[in-house]
């Protein structure tokens, strides 16, 4: 599949589609529940490739003990959240580490990386083998060039989800250049996230493709009405809308001043 990136059109006509998490695509095998919010694996809907830059966003409940394999990727911005437990992370750069909630983790694959995902962390840590699961989001995507060298960072940035609001995740925009968690090489995404109680507010980026994604909980959209666990939404010429947590929620925001032509 071939990419190419481009500015919106000058004339963006504002809309809001609403994606139930009932009817993502599912994956489950006897270690895994996946859940796909765009075409991925053996599923495949020409309408449903991507939304603005975001090609993939899954959302992954992994046994423990098991996990994926080490297999490849190349020219993709990988951007992973854990919601609940612990995510080994092992790569061929040499990168090795336990992601969890509250750290914020960017792999780019560029020409190239090989790399496995295992709910195993008493390998690293010592701890006693555990009999939790660990659920996860995962997002790629693309780069603003291919070809780059492969990279990897995390930053632990729970602190700033506990002051409120939308915090930056991960941002190849001028904007965050000295504030977004994690640096991606797509200078015109990023990804927020927030930890809402119930009643709290947040407003949405102005930006002519903004993807919510409930993570946990509940939430009202403005001028979309209630969204739940597991659904999202696609707006096109996003005017800052209000987000509303009717229960305690967490949900991830990706801002996209571009789109990918498929």
């Amino acid at each position: 599949m071939a990419f190419a990136v481009t500015s919106p059109p000058a004339l963006l006509t504002p809309g809001v589609r609403i994606h139930r998490a009932g009817d993502r695509y599912r994956s489950r095998a006897s270690w895994l529940d996946s859940r796909h919010s765009f075409s991925f694996g053996h599923h495949y809907d020409p309408r449903n490739t991507h939304f603005g830059l975001l090609l993939v966003s899954n959302d992954d409940v992994v046994k423990p003990g098991t996990g994926f394999d080490t297999h490849p990727h190349q020219d993709m911005e990988i951007v992973t959240w854990v919601l609940r437990g612990n995510l080994v992370h092992q790569d061929s750069e040499g990168h090795s580490g336990v992601i969890y909630p509250g750290l914020a983790q960017r792999m780019s694959a560029g020409t190239g990386i090989l790399h496995s995902e295992k709910n195993d962390s008493w390998r690293l840590t010592g701890q006693p083998e555990h009999s939790e699961p660990v659920h996860f989001v995962q997002m790629w995507v693309v780069p603003d060039e291919a070809g780059i060298d492969p990279g990897y960072e995390q930053l632990e940035i729970g602190d700033e989800l506990l002051r409120g609001g939308l915090v930056p995740v991960a941002s190849g925009m001028a904007r965050h250049a000295d504030h977004a968690a994690i640096r991606i090489k797509q200078s015109d995404a990023a990804l927020h996230a927030a930890r809402m109680a119930a009643g709290e507010v947040v407003s949405l980026p102005t930006a002519p493709y903004v993807h919510l994604y409930v993570a946990q909980g509940s939430v009202e959209l403005e001028g979309a009405g209630a969204l739940g666990t597991g659904d999202a939404a696609r707006i096109t010429g996003a005017q800052g809308q209000r987000v509303t947590a009717t229960e305690p929620a967490e949900v991830l925001v990706w801002e996209m001043h571009a789109r990918l032509d498929v």
